[in-house]
């Protein structure tokens, strides 16, 4: 049908909102729980994040919809819209203002990205690539994953005797509250959990987003192969290592993009995750599925620009949060 590009359009467009109503109400949820208390236990007894899991469920079905009725070069880069409508509403829930500056370089995230798909056009590949084939770039890839996480995984000096940044960031369901900082420091006001953090939670927040991001490229990388073994019956699915792997990248990614929710701003780890993720499924793509870039010339150099401004947008935004 000639009007289906147009209903995939809407279909992701509409994904994309219910991924960044999730994104919002996920990291309001993750923000208000203390890094000395269990991450886990706390927002699976969250309404609130339950009911950003759920927005997440709706958006992933509205994707496979989008996908079954156009072009993965029309629905990836409006996909990546999610962080244009997650930035706004973040910030009008926090009775706050979006910079002109966070708008330019949220917008020139979502073009480069889209620049890179669009210029780069990458081709089908081979999702049957075995073991040995995967070996050396899923090391690099989830070598890469560690280092981030390691990174992000070194707090901050506490401010003051008896403070530490989560003491210093806690906040409720019911902010504005009023808590006391350790055992000699005065009763502090706590900030509402989208509110800006330090330089230091901005970098733990984009380090732990782009590594729950690229864990997502993995999980993107093996959809397919995965999709693809539900003809042959359950068993030849669940027989599959590449199945596990899936499972367990997503399960992964999940829990170290609400690591990222917990100690920073959303402006800090989104943009981190919505770079990372289509990075690493194309370096993956590249390097085992046998997927190659359609550009050649100018058209090369336009893409390696696009990646770069890709890594700038993301890492800018991230200070830029911090410095408000």
């Amino acid at each position: 049908m000639a009007d289906q590009p147009v209903w995939s359009a809407v279909a992701a467009l509409a994904a994309a909102a219910l991924f960044a109503v999730a994104a919002v109400a996920q990291h309001r949820a993750a923000a208000a729980v203390p890094e000395d208390r269990p991450l886990v236990g706390s927002l699976v007894r969250n309404r609130r994040w339950l009911a950003g899991i759920g927005a997440d469920a709706g958006g992933y079905g509205l994707q496979v919809v989008a996908l079954a009725l156009g072009p993965v070069l029309i629905v990836q880069p409006l996909l990546v819209t999610a962080l244009v409508f997650a930035l706004p509403l973040a910030a009008r829930i926090d009775g706050r203002r979006v910079s002109g500056r966070t708008w330019l370089r949220a917008l020139l995230l979502v073009l480069a990205l889209a620049t890179f798909l669009l210029v780069g056009q990458p081709s089908s590949g081979e999702p049957t690539a075995p073991l040995r084939h995967w070996l050396l770039p899923l090391g690099v890839l989830l070598g890469v994953v560690a280092l981030a996480v390691l990174g992000a995984s070194v707090r901050p000096r506490a401010a003051s005797p008896g403070a530490t940044s989560a003491d210093l960031r806690v906040a409720t369901d019911c902010w504005p509250t009023t808590a006391t900082v350790g055992t000699t420091a005065p009763a502090t006001t706590a900030q509402p959990p989208g509110a800006p953090g330090t330089r230091a939670d901005s970098r733990r927040a984009l380090l732990f987003g782009a590594a729950g991001g690229a864990l997502f490229g993995l999980a993107a990388a093996l959809t397919d192969f995965v999709a693809g073994r539900f003809g042959d019956g359950l068993a030849a699915v669940l027989g599959s290592w590449q199945t596990w792997a899936l499972v367990a990248a997503g399960l992964l990614g999940v829990y170290l993009q609400q690591r990222a929710f917990q100690v920073g701003s959303l402006a800090a780890a989104l943009p981190a995750a919505t770079v990372a993720e289509p990075l690493a499924a194309a370096f993956l793509g590249l390097t085992v599925l046998d997927e190659r870039l359609r550009a050649d010339g100018f058209a090369l150099v336009v893409v390696v620009v696009a990646v770069l401004v890709l890594a700038v947008a993301a890492v800018a935004l991230a200070r830029a949060e911090a410095a408000d």
